[in-house]
């Protein structure tokens, strides 16, 4: 089912649709596999339900694609293609008033027209496959749904942002412990048993048990396992976080792309875009 709407963007020529096709945004969205892969991951089954496909067509030929996950704000929104394309999805389609969105740095312009853009850090795609994963020695277990707690624990998180226990049944989580606590896990975010791609995240070492080489052994473990059924596995890392970028490359993840991940508020007047430029060029201080 689609929706036609002409985009109201600097190419008039443009038009902008919602889509359930999986076989079109597939396609678009394989040009970039590791760049689009938690949006390749969303295409099957058990997420597509929870996402809203906006598209950019140029005739009949597909120029950018939106992805809104349902969610409470702010919600994931990924942005990829032409920057003319993706204003014209955010104008007329894909219009959150606050999102969480990743997008490749020459998109931001454009989502700076209809989107307020928070300053943040850059962050770094990584990837790795078969041919370039390095395993990490050292003994990590599989973590079960009744370690749920121990998981949560350790992500310091209350029971009002409490993981459940089908994030340990439906991904994969590895675990460290020391005298029977656990000090340092890594999981998954997504995985596409029909991409043949998967997300690592969730890599963390409690702060008294750093140094130790317990990231490295456990997102070692997570990757090791993932590559049993997937061709590619990606994480995402601030391109500032030094350690952290050693560490993935040292299990063989390699950098794909640099990318901005920010939080956008939707402008509320014309003359709020218009200011759009001016606040790039004079951005406001911080500090003395």
């Amino acid at each position: 089912m689609v929706t036609l709407a002409r985009a109201r963007a600097r190419d008039p020529g443009l038009a902008v649709r919602f889509t359930t096709d999986r076989s079109l945004l597939r396609s678009f969205l394989e040009r970039d596999r590791l760049f689009a892969a938690y949006a390749l991951c969303d295409l099957d089954d058990q997420e597509f339900s929870r996402t809203r496909w906006g598209v950019a067509y140029d005739e009949q030929t597909a120029r950018a694609v939106v992805l809104e996950y349902a969610g409470v704000a702010p919600q994931p929104v990924f942005a990829m293609g032409d920057p003319d394309g993706v204003e014209a999805v955010l104008r007329g389609l894909v219009r959150p008033r606050v999102a969480y969105m990743a997008m490749r740095h020459e998109v931001v312009p454009a989502v700076e027209r209809v989107y307020r853009v928070d300053p943040g850090p850059e962050m770094i795609r990584m990837a790795v496959d078969r041919a370039t994963f390095r395993p990490y020695p050292g003994l990590a277990m599989r973590l079960v749904p009744g370690e749920i707690g121990d998981l949560n624990r350790l992500y310091d998180l209350g029971f009002t942002a409490w993981l459940p226990a089908a994030a340990i049944v439906e991904g994969v989580y590895y675990g460290v412990r020391v005298r029977g606590r656990l000090v340092a896990a890594a999981g998954t975010h997504v995985i596409s048993r029909e991409a043949r791609l998967a997300v690592v995240g969730n890599v963390l070492t409690h702060r008294d048990f750093r140094g130790r080489g317990f990231a490295k052994i456990t997102t070692s473990a997570v990757t090791q396992e993932l590559l049993r059924t997937c061709d590619d596995v990606v994480l995402n890392v601030r391109a500032d976080n030094a350690p952290a970028v050693a560490a993935y490359r040292t299990l063989g993840y390699r950098e794909h792309c640099r990318f901005a991940e920010r939080l956008v508020h939707r402008r509320s007047s014309s003359l709020d875009g218009m200011m759009a430029p001016i606040r790039r060029l004079f951005p406001a201080r911080h500090g003395p």
